[in-house]
């Protein structure tokens, strides 16, 4: 009766093993790179302000104060005001939310359309392979943000279409790093192995072959992110992305671009620095993902 009370309890332990091996690695690899905790430090605070920015916010983003506008930072309004007299702290803090939107949802398509569809190329080869290379060929034919611009002129610029086009313009990054990782190791002994004892393709795709591209997969994301940021916000500034009132960083760099001239340089300028944050700590984020997700490097 001893043995059996005791089995259950030990099934269990090697996922929480796991579990507790993954969070010591995790910390390690923060602990050894300052840079890497510091990306991911300014990412959570960028995830708070998008979760919590609407009901944290000291005023209304949309709403407009005549008689406050373009007033210069100060205790009442950090960031100042623009030319409608609107918080440029609120709405920078709530745009938040719709940038990194944009950038997870763009990622995430992107992620299973050009992800699945380079592995499948590199792993099954034939047909497949030439389909998939034929697609992004002819998506990196035209310059890649003019084609957002045509995607979201044909398609009208909201946000799901704005999400669709980065998707698209991203597919070829995605599906030939996936495409020649998923070639190379085809061929190893390990998926060698996992044949010969009966998994099936898709199982060897999904249990084998993804878990050792993601380490570089990791990195294309968090660059994509980025990427994603500056071309909804590069949409938004050409006038092709979000539409106004809607507080969007590109919108509010759009708008404050007309009043730095005259001296009104916080209508733009916060906006900016909270843009360049954002696509700076993305770029950080990819090496420390890296490391986490690398079966190869946890010990």
């Amino acid at each position: 009766m001893t043995i059996l009370s005791e089995a259950p309890a030990e099934t269990k332990r090697p996922a929480a093993s796991g579990l507790m091996a993954m969070v010591r690695h995790t910390q390690y690899v923060l602990a050894e790179n300052p840079v890497t905790a510091g990306s991911f430090a300014l990412f959570i605070a960028f995830l708070i302000a998008a979760i919590l920015g609407p009901s944290i916010v000291p005023y209304d983003p949309l709403a407009s104060d005549t008689a406050a506008a373009l007033q210069s930072p100060s205790a009442h309004h950090w960031f100042g005001t623009d030319q409608l007299g609107r918080d440029i702290f609120s709405r920078v803090i709530v745009a938040t939310r719709l940038d990194m939107t944009i950038a997870i949802a763009s990622v995430v398509l992107v992620f299973l359309l050009g992800g699945f569809a380079g592995i499948a190329a590199g792993f099954y080869g034939g047909w497949t392979d030439r389909i998939v290379g034929r697609i992004s060929d002819t998506i990196m034919a035209f310059p890649l943000f003019v084609l957002a611009m045509g995607i979201v002129a044909a398609l009208g610029n909201t946000v799901t279409n704005i999400i669709v086009a980065t998707a698209i313009i991203n597919f070829p990054l995605y599906a030939r790093l996936a495409r020649s990782e998923a070639n190379i190791r085809r061929e190893a002994g390990f998926v060698h192995a996992a044949r010969l004892s009966g998994n099936s393709d898709p199982r060897i795709l999904m249990c084998f072959i993804l878990p050792n591209i993601m380490p570089l997969m990791m990195v294309q994301i968090s660059l994509t992110m980025g990427y994603a940021i500056l071309n909804a916000a590069g949409l938004s500034f050409i006038g092709l992305g979000v539409r106004p009132p809607t507080p969007e960083w590109g919108i509010m760099v759009a708008e404050g671009a007309a009043f730095i001239v005259s001296g009104e340089w916080w209508i733009a300028f916060f906006p900016g620095v909270a843009l360049m944050l954002a696509v700076f700590c993305f770029n950080l984020l990819g090496d420390g993902l890296r490391d986490i997700v690398d079966p190869q490097r946890r010990t």
